[in-house]
């Protein structure tokens, strides 16, 4: 619930940035700015935040951080100017960091073997994006749009009280890390490619959940209304199959799931490519990736305490980022090639590539794990 009420605010922008765009008078890179703000302080912050919440608690910072984001929301609906604005969409993206924290609160909790489904079920919270882009758009056209974060900050500030009265803390760890000894996870091969990986498919679905409905509005002429609600659909699919992700993951490995994923991603962003200008193959398309990109999330995740058991909380941060920041870039990209070259279709070309890329390194990894395995059994049956 609390990651939910969370991601409805850290998806506040993308369902109403056409508004916005007409009160500010804003170009389509303002827009786009505003859009994928919120998803870069939301990103880099999980680092530091999943790795206090291994050292604090759960309970303590996901409540402080809740907290926190009722005071840019109330400035937020007092912005006057497109640069007040921009600045509260900056603080408001610390709404994004409670995914690291929910993920390593969550964790910490049940069994390395039953993590794939359990995190799949945590990432639910991804709800917030859906409930989001089918409500504000209402909400900003019969209140206006300063009620629409003020309303935000009382939502959260509910919600902050429910989540103290009916959660705890597992005991902390008998030995505490330091900052420093936490990021040693940096130095693990596996915590980069993890992090490639979830910046495909997270930033995946953060970026069409934050621009769909540009794209509806620009390609297909909707109503802001009618492309929430499209939106809101693409999300609720995504979050519902990510812990089937997950749940497959745990019993076939997380290797053969994403190899599926990624092979997918290509042939729905080739079918984007190709009908950017006519809804049923488009809708087939990016309905397509909102299942591969659902399950890639629950099986990426179900990596993560293969990786590390002793610093859930670090990796969790960096990979979580390293899929916030894969979400932040997209949108303004996307603007960035709309305004040069008067097509998306660049944008949908490059998503190819980039699943393309990591097919190859989930295959290549994979190898080279089985190697190491091999020589390691065989030093052991040789002693």
């Amino acid at each position: 619930m609390a990651m939910t009420a969370s991601f409805v605010i850290w998806n506040v922008f993308a369902p109403i940035a056409g508004q916005i765009q007409e009160l500010f008078h804003l170009s389509s890179i303002q827009k786009s700015v505003l859009i994928a703000t919120p998803v870069l302080l939301g990103s880099i912050l999980r680092i530091p935040l999943g790795i206090y919440t291994d050292r604090f608690g759960g309970r303590r910072v996901f409540a402080g951080t809740m907290l926190f984001l009722t005071l840019p929301l109330l400035m937020a609906g007092w912005a006057q100017t497109y640069e007040m604005l921009l600045l509260c969409a900056l603080f408001i993206g610390m709404a994004g960091t409670t995914f690291a924290i929910n993920t390593t609160y969550v964790s910490r909790w049940f069994a390395p073997e039953r993590q794939g489904f359990v995190l799949g079920l945590a990432g639910l919270g991804n709800f917030g994006g859906a409930i989001a882009s089918y409500t504000l758009p209402s909400l900003l056209n019969r209140y206006g749009l300063s009620w629409v974060f003020w309303g935000l900050a009382m939502m959260i500030f509910v919600i902050t009280l429910f989540f103290w009265a009916g959660t705890r803390d597992l005991p902390p760890p008998a030995k505490v890390k330091t900052f420093k000894q936490s990021m040693e996870v940096l130095k693990e091969d596996s915590t980069w490619y993890l992090s490639m990986f979830y910046f495909l498919t997270f930033g995946s679905f953060v970026a069409f959940g934050a621009y769909l409905p540009t794209l509806f509005k620009d390609l297909f002429n909707m109503s802001t209304t009618d492309a929430g609600m499209k939106t809101a659909g693409f999300i609720v699919i995504a979050t519902l199959i990510r812990p089937l992700g997950g749940w497959v993951a745990d019993r076939i490995g997380s290797r053969k799931v994403l190899a599926v994923v990624f092979s997918g991603i290509v042939v729905s962003a080739l079918l984007m490519v190709a009908s950017l200008h006519h809804f049923a193959g488009f809708s087939a398309g990016y309905l397509l990736a909102a299942c591969l990109l659902g399950v890639g999330n629950g099986a990426v995740f179900k990596m993560v305490p293969e990786v590390s058991t002793g610093n859930t909380g670090a990796v969790t941060g960096i990979v979580g980022a390293a899929g916030g920041v894969g979400g932040f870039f997209p949108p303004i990209l996307l603007g960035v090639i709309k305004e040069i070259t008067g097509s998306y279709t660049l944008g949908f070309i490059i998503l190819m590539l980039f699943a393309c890329v990591c097919l190859w390194m989930n295959i290549a990894t994979g190898r080279n794990q089985a190697a190491r395995q091999k020589i390691s059994a065989s030093l052991v049956k040789e002693r």
